[in-house]
């Protein structure tokens, strides 16, 4: 009997070991300021938890860091994240400098509920996933939990087709990846974007301040950037240069964390063919855009976290660089401080079509614009643009299709909208604007189809259009039988 018993609790304990997930940690290298406001362990391993600056929790001063732009590096607060790559299910600890009373992860979509004991959170993942913690009700000071995928094949140091960022801290000027190279970071990697003492520079007409060539300037076809480390912008002066600039065909970037830009971190620009999957962006400063789609063909982002100032993920056309089309952003999750979560606009002088915003949640609008929006400042055609199966946890104003002059107007005449979806949508709120601009500049076929809102469905009494709107319908899916 007691053989029987002992076969059992081995046998136990040999299924336990098989259930649980394997994990890599790649330490954080020497001179990189750690966190002190978590610990993190998972599956008994110990994570590096590094720093994040983010948007300040007083809303005046969010919205200095965006208009300030000379100073706009001097309003933040410091958040955390966490990064490692993980095969099966595994638990994460987390422990807190003080008890916690509360803790919540998102997105809550996900259903994940973790189990606190004293001043410890444990979190239970099934699979690689962007996790926010906040304890005790700080949402600002949150902890990132950005899980990776087991990297397949990483590519060796010496193969001469490799730009290849080891572990450990590094300083890079300008960069040009070319056709058929790979820019590799590796995790336990920082690379730090520096300006050099005799770096050519020009003057912004925008703001005034010196900007720079990006750090990494993918300029070919066939090009790669991967790997687990971090692209970080922190040395450079607010509005000095990209971190990432996209130029050309069949460009995939995958993985990386983008830590605090001076300004938008991937525009991609007259581009085809470009996939941009499990990158992770933070930034605080003005206009550090997430990803910009300027001009650009056949564009996916997917599986992507991003928490910046600025817009999220956006679609943009230059007067003279070609449409926009067939570009698809799904699977994300965003946190939005001051404008756009997903949008089309402001700069639209060419046309755009074929835009997919799917299966994405909004963990945090905290910003002055609006959550979903096609906002037209010019005179292009916008057509095809569908919002759907996201689901948005905070909105102070949900949805806006817009056509008029603005800032960033260059155009004489003012443009188009027509053919615009919201479908399966929830949210807590539900403010929603459509307003065209004359009767030969309006907004055209609208359909909110399964949107919610508070609990209840959205209906057309809700939704506030002036003259110029036309075709707007409001449809949800039949009542299941009793």
């Amino acid at each position: 009997m007691r053989r029987l018993i002992f076969v059992w609790v081995i046998a136990a304990w040999l299924a336990e070991l098989a259930a649980a997930g394997t994990v890599t940690i790649w330490p954080a290298p020497e001179g990189e300021e750690l966190s002190r406001a978590f610990t993190v362990a998972v599956e008994g391993q110990e994570t590096p938890v590094y720093v994040a600056r983010v948007a300040p929790e007083n809303p005046e001063l969010r919205w200095k860091a965006m208009d300030d732009k000379a100073n706009s590096a001097d309003y933040y607060e410091n958040a955390a994240f966490t990064t490692f790559g993980m095969d099966g299910a595994v638990e994460v600890v987390v422990t807190c400098p003080e008890p916690v009373d509360s803790a919540r992860v998102l997105p809550t979509s996900l259903g994940i509920a973790p189990r606190v004991e004293g001043r410890c959170v444990h979190v239970t993942m099934a699979e690689p996933q962007s996790l926010t913690l906040e304890v005790n009700g700080d949402w600002v000071h949150s902890l990132h939990i950005l899980a990776n995928p087991p990297e397949p094949d990483p590519p060796r140091q010496d193969d001469p087709n490799v730009i290849y960022f080891g572990p450990g801290i590094h300083e890079v000027t300008h960069l040009e990846v070319g056709s058929g190279q790979t820019l590799y970071v590796a995790g336990g990697a920082v690379v730090r974007g520096v300006i050099g003492p005799d770096e050519p520079f020009r003057i912004s007409s925008y703001s005034g301040l010196k900007t720079y060539s990006p750090t990494f300037h993918l300029r070919g076809e066939n090009i790669t950037v991967r790997g687990r480390g971090i692209i970080d912008g922190s040395l450079s002066t607010t509005h000095a240069r990209n971190l990432m600039l996209v130029e050309g065909a069949d460009i995939r970037l995958e993985g990386v964390i983008l830590r605090d830009s001076s300004t938008w971190n991937i525009p991609i620009r007259r581009s085809d063919r470009v996939t941009v999957r499990n990158v992770k962006i933070l930034g605080y400063r003005a206009n550090s855009d997430g990803i910009d789609i300027c001009n650009s063909r056949d564009v996916l982002v997917e599986d992507c976290f991003i928490r910046t100032l600025d817009d999220l993920i956006v679609v943009k056309t230059d007067r003279g660089a070609g449409a926009a089309q067939r570009i698809v952003a799904r699977n994300c999750v965003l946190w939005n401080e001051v404008a756009h979560a997903l949008s089309v606009g402001a700069e639209l002088r060419e046309d755009v079509a074929d835009v997919l915003f799917t299966d994405c949640d909004v963990i945090h609008d905290k910003g002055r614009e609006w959550t979903l929006r096609v906002y037209h400042c010019d005179a292009a055609r916008i057509t095809n643009i569908r919002f759907e199966n996201l689901r948005i946890e905070e909105s102070p104003r949900l949805i806006s299709l817009w056509i008029d002059k603005a800032f960033w107007t260059q155009d004489e005449q003012r443009g188009h909208i027509d053919g615009v979806v919201f479908r399966n949508i929830v949210a807590p709120a539900a403010r929603i604007e459509l307003n065209g601009f004359d009767a030969e500049h309006a907004i055209e076929n609208v359909l909110f189809h399964d949107v919610t809102f508070g609990g209840r469905p959205l209906e057309a009494a809700d939704i506030h259009q002036d003259e110029f709107v036309r075709g707007v319908t409001v449809t949800r899916s039949a009542e299941p039988q009793p």
